[in-house]
C-alpha cells in the first residue's frame, strides 16, 4: 500500500471517529396559532460542532476528496465560501493536520473570519464576490493544494440514499401526529441540501414536496423558471450562506417541487421574529426558510390540507452580531424591519398573508 493511500486510510478513520462522537441535531417545533392543523418544525443544524448545516457538507466533501485521491499530506485545502462552509472545512482540515485557506467575499462577517482562524485556517478576502472561484483555483494551482469546490461537488459528495439530513428528519418525526411531512423547506447555497432532500423523498417514495427558498440577490429562482444556465449577477447575496451570482452545478431544479424568492429585508425580519420565538439568535437564511415555510403553510390552509412542515435552521446568530443583529449596521444598510417583523408575526399568529413582494413558483 502506498504511503499516500495509507495516509488517506488513516484520515478517513479520523473523520469517521469524529462522526461517531457526534449526536444528531434537534427537531424543534414552532407552533403556528394562525394556521391550525399545520405543524412546523425546525431542524436545528446550529448544534453541529462547527455550528451550521455546512458541517454535514464539509464532512462529505472531505471523505469524497480522500476517496478520490485528491488530498495529500501537508498540501493545503482551498475553498470558495461565504463563511460557514469554510469554518466547517477548517475544522476537518485541522483534524487531518492540513493547511486550510478560505477564499471569501470581503463583506464576510468578522465573526466567521475569527472562527476560521480558531480552527487554524487562513482567510483570503476578495472585493468582487464573483471572483472567489477563479481565485481559489489560482491558489490551489500555485500551492500544489486542492480546491474543494463545494459548488460543484456538494450534490454528488452527499449520500442521498441514507445517513443524511432527510433520513434524520423522517426518523425524528416517527411519533409525531403527521410523521410524513407535507413540505421540506431549504434555502440554496450550493443547492446540495435541496438535492439531497428531493432525491431522498423520491427514493423512499414519500409524497413529501420540497420547497426551495431563494435570496433576493441570487439566480436560482430565475433559473428554476427559465432553465437558462447562463444567468449571472454582478453582485453577491446579502444573506450570507445562500444565494449565488451564477447557476451552480449542485443546484438541481428537477428535484424541487416549488420555489419562492424572498426579499432580503423580509428574510432578516423573519430571522428576528424567529429569534424572539426561540429565545436565541439564528442566522439570516433561517429567516428565509421561515418565509418559505409560511408560504407552504398558507397554501395548505387555502386548500384545506393539514400536515407537517420541516424547515432548516441553518446556523446560529452569533456569527452576525455585528451585522444582522446590530441596529446601527441595519440602519446603514437601509433596512427598516419593524413593520416587516409585525407582518411575519401576523402571519404566524393570525394566519394573515405575507407581503406580496415574495415571488413564488409551483406553489
Amino acid at each position: 500500500m502506498s504511503d499516500n493511500r495509507q495516509w488517506a486510510r488513516e484520515a478517513i478513520r479520523i473523520i469517521e471517529a469524529d462522526f461517531q462522537r457526534s449526536a444528531d441535531t434537534h427537531l424543534i417545533p414552532l407552533p403556528l396559532p394562525g394556521l391550525p392543523g399545520i405543524e412546523l418544525y425546525f431542524k436545528d443544524e446550529s448544534s453541529h460542532p462547527t455550528g451550521s448545516l455546512k458541517h454535514r457538507l464539509a464532512r462529505s466533501l472531505f471523505l469524497y476528496a480522500l476517496c478520490n485521491g485528491w488530498l495529500k499530506p501537508g498540501a493545503p485545502v482551498i475553498e470558495a465560501s461565504s463563511g460557514s462552509t469554510a469554518i466547517s472545512e477548517a475544522y476537518f482540515a485541522r483534524l487531518l493536520g492540513l493547511p486550510f485557506i478560505a477564499v471569501m467575499p470581503a463583506t464576510t462577517s468578522q465573526e466567521k473570519i475569527a472562527q476560521i482562524a480558531f480552527y487554524g485556517g487562513k482567510s483570503h478576502l476578495v472585493q468582487d464576490p464573483t471572483q472567489i472561484y477563479a481565485e481559489s483555483e489560482r491558489l490551489a494551482r500555485e500551492s500544489g493544494g486542492h480546491f474543494m469546490d463545494q459548488f460543484t461537488y456538494a450534490e454528488r459528495a452527499t449520500d442521498w440514499r441514507a445517513n443524511n439530513i432527510a433520513e434524520s428528519i423522517f426518523q425524528q418525526l416517527r411519533f409525531e401526529r403527521y410523521p410524513e411531512p407535507s413540505w421540506l423547506i431549504s434555502s440554496p447555497g450550493t443547492g446540495g441540501t435541496t438535492a439531497t432532500l428531493g432525491r431522498y423523498v423520491r427514493y423512499r417514495q414519500h409524497g413529501t414536496r420540497v420547497l426551495c427558498a431563494d435570496a433576493e440577490r441570487s439566480v436560482f429562482f430565475d433559473y428554476y423558471l427559465s432553465g437558462d444556465a447562463g444567468l449571472r449577477l454582478d453582485c453577491g447575496s446579502r444573506i450570507e450562506g445562500i444565494g449565488r451570482p451564477r447557476v451552480e452545478a449542485s443546484f438541481l431544479p428537477k428535484v424541487i417541487d416549488a420555489m419562492v424568492k424572498v426579499p432580503d429585508a423580509l428574510s432578516l425580519a423573519a430571522m428576528h421574529y424567529l429569534a424572539q420565538r426561540l429565545g436565541r439568535r439564528v442566522g439570516g437564511s433561517s429567516g428565509t426558510n421561515l418565509i418559505g415555510a409560511l408560504m407552504a403553510a398558507q397554501h395548505m390552509a387555502a386548500v384545506g390540507e393539514s400536515g407537517s412542515i420541516v424547515a432548516i435552521l441553518c446556523d446560529g446568530g452569533e456569527r452576525y452580531a455585528t451585522t444582522y443583529y446590530d441596529q446601527q449596521w441595519l440602519a446603514e444598510q437601509g433596512y427598516e424591519l419593524d413593520a416587516l417583523i409585525h407582518a411575519v408575526a401576523a402571519s404566524v399568529e393570525r394566519g394573515e398573508a405575507l407581503p406580496a413582494s415574495v415571488l413564488r413558483a409551483g406553489i
